[in-house]
């Protein structure tokens, strides 16, 4: 039989996308991307709105393409919204929990011919336990390591769709690195919910990641997001002694405006959130620090925004993730004042254009440099792929997809890096 798998939203939705299809392939079906999968998995998202109604759009247009596949529908969207089946013909529809029995459930369900539909309170769950040993399609691998969030921002859904902090067991985890290693990738990227959250027993991240890097072949780990009060000088000291600790972290902020930081129940201040960015940046003067910002937050002002603007000018992010405020139900922000649209639009386009401009700014200090590049396509006559710290550059000949070279950086053209071998 075929499968197809389509995947919505974060980091954390890729691995585990990769685990069900590792799954499937173990269980002798064929993997497919085009319309002709007897079995097709849509792995939701439901970060915001426009979240929720894509996935929405992803399961009709995988029925409509093919009306005979079996349609399995799991993850955040539909732990969200159990009742889409009213809607939506499913066949069988799950949440965020029983990814990793995917294979089982579809057996059953070919066995009996009947829909299933189970959910589970996710409050108060252990870790369920996912590996992947090789990814097919990509050359940087991805381990999650926690799962759930305890914080309780007060615009976000995430906590009661992912349920509560928890983390993979610290020997699994490194294990998985060493296995993703010896299957030739070079570099490693620890993801999950609240990543920055990790604790198994006595060990927390910096642990995980002063171990990890001791494994030989590993060239470069990564982290796929990290809170700044997680910034501890535990982690610090370990980001200073292991070089193999990618020259980039993403560092959420959310706004920019102590007011609203409080009302979004962020747990820091600009101050503080200024002191840890500076203690990073004497570690590592060229890391690259990328954001998240929240846009019409409800109660946000011209003068909120402005200070917002401001701030991370002073800052100076490399790239800020500019996200329109989504109201969800069931947080406290959803019973706010809301900012209206049009608002909201105005200071969305003035912070992207910000960004492109912070982006640009980063990227010209590295003219002439030369640095080393994980090369994640070729072309006919071009290369593209990373550096450490999270540049995508264009390398002037075609190389060996997931080597490592050194290059030299020439020209950036508004946000395309280019360079020489």
């Amino acid at each position: 039989m075929k499968f197809k798998i389509v995947t919505l939203g974060c980091k954390v939705n890729i691995y585990e996308s990769e685990m069900m299809k590792q799954k499937f392939l173990d269980a002798n079906f064929i993997y497919t991307d085009k319309n002709d999968a007897d079995v097709t998995i849509i792995n939701t998202c439901s970060v915001t709105n426009n979240a929720d109604s894509k996935s929405r759009k992803i399961i009709r247009k995988e029925k409509n393409n093919n009306k005979n596949t079996i349609i399995v529908v799991c993850g955040c969207m539909s732990q969200n919204h159990q009742d889409i089946d009213k809607t939506i013909d499913i066949d069988i529809l799950i949440g965020t929990k029983d990814k990793s029995q995917i294979v089982d459930i579809v057996k059953k369900y070919l066995d009996k011919q009947i829909k299933y539909k189970n959910f589970y309170d996710v409050s108060n769950v252990s870790f369920e336990n996912m590996e992947v040993s090789k990814y097919q399609n990509k050359t940087r691998g991805f381990v999650k390591i926690q799962d759930g969030c305890n914080n309780f921002c007060s615009y976000c859904v995430i906590p009661y769709l992912r349920g509560n902090n928890r983390s993979k067991d610290f020997n699994i985890a490194l294990k998985e690195i060493e296995t993703l290693v010896l299957n030739g990738h070079k570099e490693i990227i620890l993801t999950g919910i609240h990543t920055g959250n990790y604790h198994d027993a006595n060990h927390d991240l910096a642990d995980l990641l002063e171990k990890a890097c001791a494994i030989n072949d590993l060239k470069r780990l990564r982290i796929s997001s990290i809170e700044v009060l997680e910034l501890t000088e535990h982690f610090l000291k370990v980001l200073k002694d292991n070089p193999k600790i990618c020259n980039h972290l993403h560092i959420p902020l959310q706004s920019g405006s102590d007011p609203i930081l409080k009302l979004m129940n962020r747990r820091y201040d600009t101050k503080t959130y200024k002191q840890i960015i500076e203690k990073v940046r004497t570690i590592r003067p060229f890391i690259n620090i990328t954001t998240d910002v929240i846009v019409g937050f409800p109660n946000e002002t011209d003068e909120d925004f402005l200070n917002t603007l401001n701030f991370c000018k002073e800052i100076g992010f490399s790239k800020i993730h500019v996200f329109p405020y989504s109201k969800r139900d069931r947080t406290p922000a959803a019973l706010m004042k809301q900012v209206n649209d049009k608002t909201k639009k105005e200071r969305v386009k003035k912070l992207i254009e910000l960004s492109n401009e912070l982006e640009n700014k980063y990227y010209q200090k590295f003219i002439d440099k030369k640095v080393d590049v994980l090369i994640e396509e070729t072309k006919e006559n071009y290369s593209e792929g990373l550096t450490s710290n999270y540049i995508k550059v264009k390398v002037n000949k075609k190389l060996n997809r997931n080597n490592i070279y050194n290059v030299t950086l020439t020209k950036v053209d508004k946000l395309d890096v280019f360079s020489e071998l």
